[in-house]
């Protein structure tokens, strides 16, 4: 990944990136309920197909990426996150919404594509690879967080029928140690600490709630790993969960902030 991340120019970053999200479209389609081989290459195909307009949309491959455009499928994204949350929310009784096969090979496809979308806007800025860094920086420090504030002081249960394991206290010592990520920075690099709690912060918020979906369609379809491409921590998606929601959030901000790297 840091080789690719670092060395790759933006265009190969953006192949990069597309591999990896296709992978994660092989174990949605088993997420969504279409276990056979045809079904599962069918849908990768189909977002491949996705991610090529948006490519040529946003104009990756050209001289000067459409902002427009990126601006446009970014909210589509975080609005799909924020509906999403309603759907975490209300599980199990949400699941009335979802639960067909088809209806849930569509979420993939809102999980899945924005994501690519986001990683590939954030490369395209100055200092790209170092934001995309912080990306994984901030859902990091979200996840050691939120795991040390849940073992030492978690009673209250975020979401018990989706993952029984988080609690509020886990999840306000996520953001408490963005905060934290966020001062550093400032610290360090100097600039408008403003700026960076704009940015740091609501990615940190949103991170959780990747984990959260995943955990729940997961739950519904009953398997415990979204695949086992990777021994001992199971599928790709099982490792990027919070980064599908993180990383639109995060681009959207960049854009909206307008910091763009600086």
């Amino acid at each position: 990944f840091l080789s690719a991340l670092f060395y790759l120019p933006v265009q190969g970053f953006a192949l990069f990136a597309a591999a990896v999200v296709l992978i994660g479209a092989w174990e949605w389609s088993n997420l969504s309920g279409y276990p056979r081989v045809w079904q599962r290459s069918l849908y990768v195909v189909l977002v491949g197909v996705l991610l090529w307009l948006c490519a040529h949309w946003v104009g990756v491959f050209a001289q000067q990426p459409e902002t427009d455009a990126y601006r446009s499928l970014l909210l589509i994204g975080c609005g799909w996150w924020a509906f999403a949350l309603l759907l975490v929310q209300g599980y199990p009784s949400s699941a009335i919404l979802w639960g067909a096969a088809p209806l849930r090979a569509l979420m993939g496809l809102l999980v899945l594509v924005p994501t690519w979308v986001a990683f590939s806007f954030v490369r395209s800025q100055d200092n790209g690879a170092w934001l995309i860094l912080l990306i994984v920086a901030v859902v990091a420090f979200a996840d050691i967080g939120g795991y040390f504030a849940g073992r030492a002081f978690g009673k209250h249960k975020l979401k018990p029928a989706v993952s029984p394991g988080k609690t509020w206290e886990g999840f306000l010592g996520g953001v408490l140690a963005n905060l934290v990520l966020s001062l550093v920075l400032w610290l360090v690099l100097g600039g408008n600490y403003w700026g960076y709690l704009a940015i740091i912060l609501p990615t940190s918020l949103v991170s959780v709630l990747g984990d959260l979906l995943e955990s729940m369609v997961k739950r519904h379809r009953g398997i415990k790993d979204s695949g086992v491409i990777l021994p001992g921590h199971g599928g790709v998606l099982d490792r990027v969960d919070s980064l599908t929601a993180a990383a639109p959030a995060f681009a959207l901000a960049l854009l909206a902030s307008g910091w763009m790297g600086g």
